[in-house]
């Protein structure tokens, strides 16, 4: 291991292992550290849906951001690959976000006014998707909203990088960072290293080290259960979305029902009730999803904050710490803008201003009470 590093990066999820990737791409001497391995934590329960569209209303800064990411993943999956070796699991098709009530439809009038959203009758939902609930009226259709297998995206930036000429640094942890003669010296479980920029992309497990640099603000778990499951028959084309829970297909023939959220929970363990929630969830949308197997079942922690959107900037009072961490329920869907925002402050590149001051780590100063 060497002993200095221009940017050393604190968190081998796919946040941290995006930035390592684009870090490399600019020649930058960059290593990343993680305490388990690469992709196993939050990243590996998540779904994988790049849902700019499903989880937002398309009216907004985070829009904008998120579909700049989604959108990179349009060249990543063939970029990723070339260097890798590793298929992301890029599935098309697009999600259907269900209507079952007046209310539902609208909830999605700001969608639906998007030229990215088009509306879908019952006969044509039905049409789509057979096995969906006879009590459908309709379903905003996303073409542009589609999934990746998230450890294997997660893999694919980290050996990607790697390949580019960073270090990535697996069963090391870091527990301590400190300034050192105008630089910071990084503690790890195997050495210290000297750095010019830190970057902290931690996820929720970062709250400890946040205080060492002085930071006030505290990620939030909000813990996710899921269900792996598989049919033996052809089972859907569509990601089907509805009151914030999923059915992902993925491209491995398995899907992905999902997810619970629980607040302020830090066991990774699944509980029956989530999972009579999660099947509940699953009949609602497709009956005869009581007759799927269940592989297996999952839970991560997503990293919330105190208004829902994520931390990517500098430290208040140090230009050279940043922070990418929050990301709650869109690390899959916000690593490629991520990586590339943390990029672009390392190496002076123009930023788009609206999403500085929206994801800036001491917004909450700026609330008027």
């Amino acid at each position: 291991m060497k002993q200095h590093y221009e940017v050393v990066v604190i968190g081998g999820g796919i946040i941290g292992c995006s930035i390592a990737y684009y870090l490399a791409k600019e020649k930058v001497d960059v290593a990343l550290f993680e305490k388990g391995q690469i992709g196993l934590m939050t990243t590996s329960a998540a779904a994988g849906m790049l849902g700019a569209h499903s989880e937002s209303n398309g009216e907004d800064t985070i829009f904008s951001f998120a579909r700049s990411s989604q959108q990179a993943y349009l060249r990543l999956k063939d970029e990723l690959y070339q260097l890798s070796g590793i298929d992301i699991g890029y599935k098309e098709g697009g999600i259907l976000k269900l209507v079952f009530s007046d209310t539902d439809k609208h909830q999605l009038t700001p969608l639906l006014k998007q030229p990215t959203a088009e509306w879908l009758d019952k006969e044509e939902v039905k049409k789509r998707e057979p096995l969906i609930a006879p009590n459908i009226l309709g379903a905003a259709y996303i073409k542009d909203d589609v999934s990746v297998i998230p450890d294997q995206t997660c893999e694919s930036f980290a050996k990607s990088a790697r390949a580019l000429g960073a270090s990535i640094m697996e069963s090391n942890g870091v527990y301590q960072v400190e300034k050192k003669d105008g630089n910071y010296l990084v503690r790890t479980m195997h050495g210290d290293v000297e750095a010019n920029y830190v970057v902290f992309a931690t996820g929720v497990y970062g709250n400890g080290l946040f205080r060492q640099i002085g930071l006030d603000e505290e990620l939030i778990p909000i813990k996710g259960e899921s269900l792996i499951v598989h049919s033996e028959q052809h089972v859907l084309e569509y990601t089907l979305f509805h009151e914030s829970c999923y059915i992902v297909p993925r491209n491995n023939g398995k899907l992905v029902i999902g997810a619970t959220m629980i607040k302020k929970d830090w066991s990774d363990t699944v509980s029956l009730e989530g999972i009579k929630f999660l099947i509940e969830k699953a009949k609602a949308m497709i009956p005869s999803a009581i007759e799927w197997k269940i592989d297996h079942v999952q839970a991560g922690l997503r990293p919330g904050t105190f208004d829902g959107n994520p931390f990517i900037g500098r430290h208040p009072e140090e230009e050279r710490i940043l922070i990418a961490c929050g990301h709650y329920r869109n690390g899959i869907l916000l690593a490629p803008a991520t990586g590339e925002m943390i990029r672009d402050f390392v190496v002076g590149k123009d930023i788009n201003n609206g999403w500085m001051q929206t994801f800036r780590v001491d917004r909450r100063q700026s609330i008027v009470v």
